[in-house]
């Protein structure tokens, strides 16, 4: 081998060298690229896991507060329910002790007339003087329209009034004996009564035409 060939021999040992350093040296370097890339979507990825989860809470959050309100609202629903029940009952109850017992307050008020009544009926087994009777029972019935008055019974005036079918019901109608009496209310053939200002009997009245 002469020493021309030994020259390229040694060229081609070191141009060989060269390359091999030259990719040694790359090397590295790519592998540093990749793992700051991986460096660098890591924090990425570990933000939107962190934002998923996050979302999973609120969600999870938002569905017990439901859940608690659902409740809150059903108890509340079930407490004024039974509230209502018990009203209704005490109600209906306090209405059927009214219907029963609602006139006791007037037949309490008209014992003490029915009191003097016996009293009138006792006396008039030996009483000799008709007036004194007849007084007697005058005062009682003034006593008992008295206690009527006081728990709202009115009676319905009819002397001389114009008919007014609201209160008063016509039976006959006879001629008038003047001219101003026409249509006028002449008798009464039974008192119409009002309570607390309603018609609870119409008076039976004859009109003159």
């Amino acid at each position: 081998m002469n020493p021309t060939e030994k020259e390229n021999i040694k060229e081609e040992e070191l141009n060989a060298q060269d390359v091999q350093d030259t990719q040694a040296s790359e090397t590295p370097a790519e592998e540093q690229v990749e793992t700051a890339a991986q460096e660098q979507e890591s924090p990425a990825e570990e933000e939107q896991q962190e934002a998923v989860l996050t979302t999973e809470e609120k969600l999870a959050q938002a569905l017990d507060e439901a859940n608690q309100t659902i409740e809150e609202q059903k108890d509340k629903y079930l407490r004024l329910s039974a509230e209502f029940d018990n009203y209704r009952k005490r109600t209906m109850k306090e209405k059927a002790e009214l219907i029963l017992n609602g006139g006791e307050k007037t037949i309490t008020s008209i014992l003490p007339v029915v009191d003097d009544f016996e009293r009138a009926l006792k006396n008039m087994e030996t009483a000799t003087d008709v007036d004194a009777v007849r007084e007697g029972v005058s005062l009682i019935y003034n006593k008992f329209m008295t206690v009527l008055g006081q728990n709202g019974v009115k009676v319905i005036e009819t002397k001389e009034l114009p008919l007014d079918t609201d209160f008063h019901e016509a039976i006959a109608v006879i001629p008038a004996p003047t001219e101003e009496l026409k249509g006028k209310i002449l008798d009464c053939t039974k008192t119409g009564y009002t309570l607390n200002d309603k018609v609870i009997r119409h008076a039976q009245v004859v009109v003159g035409e």
